[in-house]
């Protein structure tokens, strides 16, 4: 009974996703397969048992509409087949089954067998669904089914996506990847995006939000299999570049949101600022040493109890002076927010009587869960549409009202995990990886309707199918700090990036209080004056250098951590200039990488890729996993080990080199010694790039001129400068400035389209970096 009622709650309360729209539906021999054209390059299929699973759509997370234009449907002896300008799919004709021999009876399996080819419009073909799975079961108090199918494979596909895991490699293939929230995963947080994309020109949304185990290329196939379903749902996009494929996930489910300019400066943080006073100590400490700043974080318990949403005053008692002062001072806030109520917090006996929290089988609140000692409250059902709505407008009214900008959605795995428990959607369980879609639409709803000319900012610390749409910024969570640590960053950002969920970083130095083994090799920076760490690791203000460096590069930059100290005067004095180098450089690249951002919102690539985004064509670029490009100009080769003042780095094939430090320049389809001195992280720049460099700024509220055009030479080239208001969504219709740069290698000049949006001559700027052996 409490099952049945929460589903009928959900069918009121919950938006159900959007009906089919079939091209056809075929009938194998009892297994439905429904086939839809989301546009000539992606198809959605579902096979069922039950055409009413048929026609009930994708599933959460996908917004796309359904487009069969230009499809055209016939069937011959080889089965049905659908066909565009980009793809045939065939569903191949089953015989009538005959009678199963003896040994069969026992096992063959029951379901009538369904294989699709995927091909392009040359008939060549790209991938094939070989087979499905429905096998009864009960999970959860609910009859239902594990489900599954499998895709063939070849030996030099190679997989990548799926979310966050933080194994430390890059390659999926012949891996099994547990594609569930879990923050207790031994190596670090793993977060679930069932995205998986190939070398091969194709990828494949799982349409499924149960935990699902994914193999892809083990024992020659690739396989999908979900814990919780009625149904086989996928889609698979197909592409001749990877940029097509991210160009089709958004199509699927939702564009990326260009973040405020605020988010590509640096993002301050701690675990955390205690009082006013802390908080501000440290913003001052950036405005006093002219480092640049742009986010001052607010972390968790700076209420007076889990779940009042509000703001202790004593430790904070004059919150919207406080915001006031940071915003004179060119600087924005964000404040964390917790989906989590205790029993005796304002609010907990009213949203447990509205069926507001998640709960276990017997209908009773989920207060806290059996592991890692916590008790600490019950879950706000985000899947609840008045749950949410109601959480937001206590966000408004207690929180942004004191001036605070942007919101930390954390937890959003949720940390409370959802199987064996309840959603009013339905079981935990059914939907498992759903919560941080939910809980994020809630809040950048909210934001968009109450603040319009507010761009939206939500941290989150989980992702699913189409939550990039909500203008979340994600980060892997609570991770050692350790040289481990820093080496699984590295793949694991460029599998999230690869998910479709262009903006990830990892907490600088790491989020665990500093404990890490005895340093192996001779220091290379002095922990003298060092205060963010205890006197048991001194190679500490070394890892938050080179962690700093990497960071960097990401697509965001924050510090972050469970130390005494984070700001980056606190590690030492032989680490503060390095840092503060860095910091300088980072803010040289706004405007290069508010144009990347840009990009991204309109295309739906990441700008943070993995070398096979870019070198299809190169083998040795397929498996790489320690370096990437971030733009299409800077390949990055992050050190991540102690002591190490050199490392190996791969130069892609097909074009040229330039050291970024020496400018030196080198052939593509080689591997190096780089030389990396502390001060250096590996870093090479493609021949035939153009990098605006900006002129030093306080924070990005400071309007920034260029300083420089650099212009590195070896081909034609072209890059799309933009800029805006920073702030507002008025780039949404089309408020924004931008100049085409064009180089033109064979005169060595470079012009621009129209005046730049600094107001600027473009020719004044320009700077032609030559090799020194030339």
């Amino acid at each position: 009974m409490i099952l049945r009622s929460l589903l009928l709650a959900s069918a009121t309360l919950a938006a159900s996703p959007a009906a089919a729209q079939a091209l056809a539906t075929v009938d194998r021999n009892g297994s439905l397969v429904s086939i839809e054209a989301y546009g000539p390059n992606i198809v959605h299929v579902t096979i069922a048992l039950d055409r009413k699973e048929l026609d009930a759509g994708p599933g959460y997370g996908i917004i796309g509409k359904a487009d069969p234009a230009g499809w055209t449907h016939r069937s011959d002896a080889s089965g049905d087949v659908f066909a565009s300008s980009a793809l045939r799919v065939t569903v191949d004709a089953k015989a009538w089954p005959k009678p199963p021999t003896q040994m069969e009876r026992y096992f063959v399996p029951s379901l009538p067998p369904v294989s699709i080819a995927i091909a392009g419009a040359d008939g060549r073909e790209i991938t094939r669904m070989s087979g499905w799975e429905l096998a009864p079961q009960t999970v959860n108090g609910e009859k239902t089914f594990r489900v599954g199918a499998s895709f063939a494979d070849t030996a030099d596909t190679h997989y990548y996506g799926l979310g966050q895991n933080q194994e430390g490699v890059l390659d999926l293939r012949g891996r099994t990847i547990d594609c569930r929230h879990n923050y207790d995963a031994p190596a670090g947080e793993t977060v679930c995006v069932p995205f998986l994309v190939t070398n091969k020109g194709y990828g494949i949304v799982w349409d499924n939000p149960a935990a699902t185990l994914v193999s892809p290329g083990l024992h020659s196939a690739t396989r999908f299999q979900s814990q919780v379903g009625e149904r086989v749902s996928f889609f698979v996009i197909t592409g001749d570049s990877a940029d097509a494929l991210y160009a089709g996930y958004a199509r699927l489910t939702g564009e990326t949101p260009l973040p405020p300019k605020a988010a590509f400066g640096l993002i301050q943080s701690k675990a955390r600022y205690e009082s006013r006073d802390e908080l501000m100590r440290i913003a001052d400490g950036y405005r006093s040493r002219k480092y640049p700043l742009d986010i001052m974080v607010l972390d968790w318990f700076h209420w007076t109890r889990m779940g009042q949403l509000d703001i202790d005053r004593n430790a904070f008692p004059d919150p919207a002076g406080m915001n006031r002062q940071l915003h004179d001072w060119g600087m924005r806030s964000i404040i964390s927010v917790w989906p989590r109520f205790e029993r005796e917090s304002r609010y907990y006996d009213m949203l447990s009587a509205r069926g507001w929290l998640l709960k276990d089988a017997d209908g009773q609140t989920a207060d806290g869960l059996p592991v890692r000692a916590d008790r600490a409250g019950a879950l706000l059902d985000s899947t609840n549409a008045e749950a949410r709505a109601w959480f937001w407008t206590k966000i408004r009214d207690n929180i942004a009202s004191e001036g605070f900008d942007w919101f930390w959605l954390d937890e959003t795995e949720p940390d409370l995990v959802p199987a064996g428990h309840f959603y009013s959607l339905g079981s935990g369980d059914r939907y498992y990886n759903l919560y941080p879609l939910v809980h994020t639409s809630g809040v950048a709803e909210g934001s968009a309707r109450d603040r319009p000319d507010k761009r939206n900012l939500i941290l989150s610390r989980a992702a699913y199918l189409g939550v990039q749409r909500n203008g979340a910024l994600f980060w892997s969570s609570d991770v050692h700090s350790t040289w481990e640590a820093l080496r699984r960053q590295v793949p694991t950002g460029l599998n999230f990036t690869a998910s479709g969920m262009a903006y990830w970083s990892s907490d600088t130095g790491g989020w665990m209080w500093p404990s890490g083994p005895r340093a192996e090799r001779p220091l290379l920076v002095d922990p003298a004056g060092a205060t963010a760490m205890g006197a048991d690791y001194a190679d500490y203000p070394e890892l938050f250098v080179r962690w700093f460096q990497y960071n960097t590069f990401t697509p965001t930059l924050r510090i972050h951590g469970q130390r005494p100290a984070t700001a980056i005067w606190e590690y030492g004095k032989a680490a503060e200039p390095i840092l503060a180098d860095y910091l300088r450089l980072r803010y040289a690249l706004v405007p290069y990488l508010y144009s990347l951002g840009r990009q991204t919102s309109e295309t739906g690539a990441p700008f943070m890729r993995a070398l096979f985004m870019d070198f299809p064509d190169d083998p040795e670029a397929a498996t790489i996993g320690d370096q990437y490009m971030f733009g299409p100009a800077f390949l990055v080769a992050p050190v991540t080990g102690q002591g190490r003042t050199s490392r190996r780095v791969y130069l892609p094939k097909g074009s040229d080199w330039y050291d970024y430090w020496t400018n030196r320049r080198y052939s593509g389809g080689q591997t190096i010694d780089a030389a990396a001195p502390i001060e250096r992280i590996p870093l090479f720049v493609r021949a035939g790039s153009i990098v605006p460099i900006g002129a030093a700024v306080s924070s990005t509220a400071e309007k920034q001129a260029l300083a420089a055009i650099r212009v590195y030479p070896g081909r034609d080239a072209r890059f799309t400068l933009y800029d805006d208001d920073g702030t507002t969504n008025a780039y949404r219709a089309g408020k924004g400035i931008e100049a085409e740069l064009v180089w033109n290698e064979r005169s060595g000049t470079l012009s621009s389209t129209t005046r730049l949006p600094s107001g600027q001559d473009a020719a004044k700027l320009v700077q032609i970096v030559r090799s020194p052996t030339e």
